[in-house]
């Protein structure tokens, strides 16, 4: 009978983007393995497409006292041998617990489990190196970098003029010191129009205004914040000339899909725990982005495009 794994990773889009890389890690060390993954559901169309799992359950986040006796009953009637908890949260501290008295085999930072990730300082880790060697402490010697290679989709409704330029301009809503400002993405989009390329607004629905405001100033720019999907951005981003952006979640998806990548920090985000990584990837951290200027951005970003 073949060994049960389970991957547990739930959100948010940058940190599933970054497990990736520790979740083929999990499919290359139990080649023989049936797989689960409990994630939610913006991410269901993104892991079937990798291949890696024989069942994808996306109820990861049911509510409550209710909804996690509903998953404990549901992961033990699963009987894994093993459960990878990439989410270490805890919430999944909880989980673990109500599988007691006959938890399965865990590797995370619940307590009492079977393979705990012991490193004291873990939190102060970037998350690439945390989840590396949470593995390697459950005796998966190597975790490759993510990669999102394995992704196909037809962004041919789009019409994207190469060279294009990816512009990331928005974030969490309750997150607006993390943002460069408005203006700076303004004259920016302007002066890569002015280099050759069409720039181009991605993001959600709720900052469709942003790149509608680029548009106002830059007539070459499009705007498709609210209209790609997460495998979209994927391809979008292998295929772009370079984007700039700020920390958050679809930088990851771009940096990861091969995209030359320059990345805005501000004080509020530390890259040494959480800046993007990838082929080509850069990250600009000052004390004010406010202080930023957009030829800085300009001339940086087009170096990088260049190498």
């Amino acid at each position: 009978m073949p060994e049960r794994i389970l991957i547990i990773k739930l959100s948010a889009l940058g940190d599933f983007m970054q497990a990736l890389g520790p979740m083929k890690a999990i499919r290359d060390y139990h080649k023989d393995a049936e797989i689960t993954l409990l994630t939610t559901p913006p991410f269901v169309a993104l892991a079937r497409q990798t291949g890696w799992f024989k069942t994808i359950w996306d109820n990861g986040r049911a509510k409550g006292l209710s909804g996690l006796l509903a998953l404990r009953t549901q992961i033990g009637g699963a009987q894994f041998d093993f459960v990878y908890d990439l989410q270490t949260s805890g919430r999944t501290n909880w989980l673990y617990q109500l599988l007691r008295p006959s938890p399965p085999r865990w590797s995370g930072v619940a307590w009492g489990c079977s393979h705990p990730h012991a490193n004291p300082r873990r939190v102060a880790m970037h998350t690439v190196d945390r989840q590396a060697e949470q593995l390697l402490m459950a005796g998966i010697p190597t975790t490759p970098l993510s990669d999102l290679s394995f992704i196909a989709a037809d962004v041919s409704r789009f019409a994207l003029t190469v060279p294009y330029a990816l512009l990331v301009p928005g974030g969490a809503a309750h997150r607006p010191e993390k943002r460069w400002p408005l203006d700076a993405y303004k004259a920016l989009a302007v002066q890569l129009a002015t280099a050759g390329m069409t720039p181009v607004v991605l993001g959600g629905k709720d900052e469709r205004a942003l790149g509608e405001a680029i548009r106002a100033v830059c007539s070459r720019a499009i705007n498709l914040a609210g209209e790609t999907s997460i495998i979209e951005l994927a391809v979008l981003g292998r295929g772009a000339a370079l984007c700039v952006g700020n920390d958050t979640g679809p930088m990851h998806v771009l940096a990861y899909a091969g995209a030359p990548a320059l990345a805005l920090f501000g004080p509020a985000s530390d890259p040494a725990r959480c800046g993007q990584r990838g082929r080509k990837v850069q990250i600009i951290a000052v004390a004010d982005l406010a202080k930023l200027s957009a030829g800085t951005v300009a001339t940086e970003s087009l170096k990088l495009a260049e190498m």
